[in-house]
C-alpha cells in the first residue's frame, strides 16, 4: 500500500520529538502534521484525512478518548493511543483503537503498531471496494438495456427503451405501442418482456405494462379503483394489488 500518513497528537514537546525521531527510520510513513491538544486534532483529522493518528490520552481540554468519540466512523482514521498510563487501555480498545502504546516504548513496538494499522486500513479499503463493486453490480442488474432487439415477422427490430410507451398482452404475444404511434406484435409473453426491460417499466394490470415516465396521472374510477392515464391519452385500469408501485406519483383523493 502507499505510505502511511501519520498525525502526531501529544501536548508534550519531548514526546512529539521522540515519535518524530522513531518515524524517521520508517520509510513507509509520512508525518502529515502535529497537534498539541484534542481540539486541534479534531480539526486536523477532518481537514487532512490522515491514515493513522498517534494519539495521547491525557491532554488539556479535549482528551484523546473524547477525540475518538467526536469522530464519526466515516471520519475515523486508524487510532493508536500513546500514553504513560495503563488504566486507559480498556476504554481505548472499547473505542476501536488499533493499538495501545505504553510509554516508554521502543522502535520494534512502534513498528508492530504501525503494521497493525496497515492491516486494519487494508481490510477497511478492501471492504469498501467490495461494497462499491456490489453497488455497481446491482446498478448494472437493475439498469434497463440501452438497446433492445425484437423479432418481428422474421426480422429483427432494434429499439431504445424510450421508443416504447406501453405494452399490451395478447395471450402468448405482446403488442408494443411505440412513441411514433406504430405497433409491433411479438411472440413473447409480457412476463418475459418485464425481465428484459428492467425497472423503468411497471405492470399496471395483468395485461399491460407502461414506461413509468409516461404516466401522467392516476384518476379515480368506480368503487375505489383507479385508472392510469398516459401522456398520449391512453387510459389503462390499475389493479388494486399493483397500486403501491405508483405511490411515488402520489395518489389522488377519491
Amino acid at each position: 500500500m502507499a505510505r502511511l500518513r501519520l498525525l502526531i497528537v501529544d501536548d508534550e514537546p519531548l514526546a512529539r520529538e521522540r515519535l518524530r525521531a522513531l518515524l524517521r527510520t520508517e520509510p513507509e510513513t509520512e508525518i502529515a502534521g502535529e497537534c498539541t491538544n484534542g481540539t486541534e486534532a479534531l480539526a486536523a483529522i477532518r481537514r487532512d484525512r490522515p491514515d493513522v493518528v498517534l494519539l495521547d490520552v491525557q491532554m488539556p481540554g479535549c482528551d484523546g478518548l473524547q477525540v475518538v468519540e467526536e469522530l464519526s466512523p466515516e471520519d475515523r482514521p486508524a487510532i493508536v493511543f500513546v500514553t504513560a498510563h495503563e488504566r486507559y487501555a480498556v476504554d481505548a480498545f472499547a473505542r476501536h483503537a488499533v493499538d495501545y502504546l505504553l510509554k516508554p516504548f521502543d522502535r520494534a513496538r512502534l513498528q508492530q503498531a504501525l503494521q497493525r494499522a496497515r492491516d486494519v486500513i487494508q481490510n477497511r479499503r478492501a471492504g469498501n471496494l467490495d461494497a462499491r463493486l456490489e453497488n455497481l453490480l446491482a446498478l448494472a442488474r437493475n439498469r434497463a438495456p440501452e438497446r433492445l432487439a425484437f423479432k418481428v415477422d422474421g426480422r429483427v427490430v432494434f429499439l431504445q427503451p424510450d421508443d416504447i410507451v406501453w405494452i399490451e398482452a395478447a395471450n402468448n404475444y405482446s403488442i408494443l405501442h411505440l412513441a411514433d404511434t406504430k405497433r409491433l406484435m411479438l411472440r413473447e409473453a409480457l412476463s418475459a418482456l418485464a425481465q428484459r426491460l428492467g425497472p423503468r417499466f411497471t405492470r399496471v394490470n395483468r395485461s399491460a405494462m407502461v414506461r413509468t415516465e409516461q404516466v401522467q396521472e392516476l384518476q379515480p374510477a368506480n368503487y375505489g379503483d383507479y385508472v392510469v392515464v398516459l401522456r398520449n391519452g391512453t387510459r389503462l385500469p390499475l389493479s388494486r394489488d399493483l397500486r403501491g408501485r405508483f405511490e411515488k406519483f402520489g395518489s389522488p383523493e377519491g
